[in-house]
């Protein structure tokens, strides 16, 4: 009984709207501290240029959300707090597992790239969910922080379909049937030796016949 009230207590005590407000910042910040320290190895690991150039510039990006979304704490007279944005944390695990797993090249880009927008969807919805929550508290600085960020956000976004679109995924297409053709040939190859290594036994078997008769 004791333990059921306390449970019922700790649910009446919801956070107010200024609360969620500084709870969705350090969330925000939290995500972006891990993507900016991650994106470098994976612009590293990546081999279309025009991958590595976007992934540099989202650093440059999210070094400044998280410069805004420091001030716009401060403004609160809040700070980032140190809990961990555990949602972020596993989308930007996945991404770092596969580039340890996939050999550089189409595939390990195409990888890259899903994995970045969906990095990039859940930081959008997260600009969003502050910037609301900001316009109902006339938060306006960070109103307009947060605008900022899916200013750039949505553009990016689309710039990577784009890429994936016209270079990535023709490149895997295109990787894909020259494996097929090559192991067709080795294919031809091998039954091609086997049929002449027959054909020799055969005509080798005869002519120790006609020797022994």
């Amino acid at each position: 009984m004791a333990k059921a009230k306390a449970t019922r207590q700790r649910r009446q005590s919801a956070p107010d709207a200024n609360e969620l407000l500084v709870l969705e910042l350090q969330q925000i910040h939290s995500a972006e501290s891990q993507l900016t320290r991650a994106l470098p190895r994976l612009s590293k690991a990546a081999q279309s240029q025009a991958l590595r150039a976007c992934l540099d510039e989202r650093v440059e990006e999210g070094e400044r959300v998280l410069q805004e979304v420091e001030s716009a704490l401060e403004e609160l007279e809040e700070s980032p707090g140190r809990r961990r944005n555990v949602a972020a944390e596993g989308l930007i695990a996945d991404v770092r597992e596969h580039v340890q797993e996939i050999e550089p090249g189409p595939a390990l880009d195409a990888v890259i790239i899903a994995g970045i927008q969906k990095t990039e969807h859940y930081c959008i919805a997260a600009w969003g969910t502050a910037r609301s929550l900001a316009q109902a508290l006339d938060e306006d600085s960070t109103v307009e922080a947060m605008q900022r960020a899916l200013d750039e956000g949505g553009p990016f976004d689309q710039k990577l379909t784009k890429l994936a679109e016209d270079e990535i995924t023709p490149a895997l297409l295109s990787a894909d049937e020259t494996e097929e053709s090559e192991a067709e040939e080795s294919d031809d190859e091998t039954a091609s030796g086997d049929r002449g290594g027959s054909s020799r036994k055969r005509k080798d078997g005869r002519s120790e016949q006609r020797t022994g008769r």
